[in-house]
């Protein structure tokens, strides 16, 4: 007769190594990540730079799927899911957030960047990112900011050339529902108008608005040289956004899950703004090839003098979170 010890030893081993397959499969979770945009956009990227980090670091046991295209909702409804702890994560801008945090404003005020490279490292800024954070967590309730990402910079498309502020006086604009589009715009002598970003092609389209503004690749992906085909390089406003986790989830993980879930949206913070202005940059290569109009001797200046004297009373007026994030991005060299 051989060893009882050691055929018990492997029979045990048998059974542990079951044991730990099983567990190992009951702990792969899968996690709903939502967003508006469409695939092959920044919002797209940043999802995919979540997942793969996130998955690395659990080592599989936590899983994203992603919800593109406004499939679970526009922006708005998206913040109320994820407060309500119906989806796990969203990216959201941070002029939407501003429906439910009015401070967040302060990320949308124009010419607050100087270019592209005080973007991409703006966001990047750990000062930057903690006090979003704080800023969310004192007025908010329901979720908790993990990351910043970019859509790159704002432009106006319109059916005419705009190269200075005169071009936009009296045309009808779509903005995003924040307190400081609805004083930058009249400022200029444009009046504003609110609406879903799902309507803006129809609006375009049929003339109920004759200008709408967003970031070039949003532009080419949604469509919206269609109807729009003139598109004005006018960098008045960084297309910033933020990743949420809702509370709900965020109370149920480990100390050790939290970490996993910071460190993934660092990788969104560090890495996705770069790669959202390459996307700018090809999109506005691909529009051209299609016959998009694009107007890039734009007079800065006329809109930038009407524009900074805005800066420091809007985000004053906003709160002192909002100044606080205004003083710490300008301070970003």
């Amino acid at each position: 007769m051989g060893n009882p010890g050691k055929s018990m030893l492997a029979a045990i081993a048998a059974v542990a190594v079951m044991f730990a397959t099983s567990a190992g499969a009951q702990e792969a979770k899968r996690y709903r990540f939502a967003y508006d945009q469409p695939r092959n956009t920044g919002y797209s990227v940043a999802g995919d730079l979540f997942a793969d980090k996130l998955k690395e670091l659990s080592k599989g046991t936590m899983l994203i799927d992603q919800y593109p295209g406004a499939q679970l909702g526009q922006e708005p409804q998206l913040l109320q899911l994820i407060k309500a702890g119906d989806i796990d994560f969203a990216i959201i801008s941070s002029a939407n957030t501003a429906t439910i945090s009015p401070q967040a404003g302060v990320m949308s005020l124009h010419f607050l960047f100087r270019d592209e490279n005080h973007v991409i490292k703006g966001l990047a800024d750990p000062k930057v990112f903690e006090a979003l954070k704080t800023m969310i967590d004192e007025t908010t309730q329901g979720l908790h900011v993990i990351a910043t990402g970019s859509q790159g910079v704002r432009h106006m498309y319109s059916k005419k050339e705009i190269r200075n502020v005169g071009d936009i006086k009296g045309l009808k604009i779509r903005v995003q529902a924040t307190a400081t589009e609805d004083l930058m715009f009249p400022a200029y002598g444009a009046q504003t108008v609110h609406m879903p970003f799902g309507s803006v092609y129809t609006s375009l389209q049929t003339g109920v608005m004759d200008v709408a503004e967003n970031s070039i690749n949003v532009y080419l992906v949604n469509k919206h040289y269609e109807v729009a085909p003139v598109l004005n390089l006018t960098e008045h406003e960084a297309n910033n956004a933020l990743v949420f986790i809702s509370d709900k989830l965020w109370q149920s993980l480990s100390a050790e899950q939290k970490k996993w879930v910071l460190a993934a949206g660092d990788e969104i913070s560090q890495k996705e703004p770069g790669k959202a202005f390459e996307l700018e940059r090809s999109a506005a290569t691909k529009l051209k090839s299609i016959g998009v109009k694009i107007v890039t001797d734009i007079d800065k200046k006329s809109f930038t003098t009407i524009a900074d004297p805005y800066l420091d009373k809007l985000a004053k007026d906003l709160g002192p979170h909002a100044e606080k994030i205004k003083n710490l991005i300008r301070a970003v060299n």
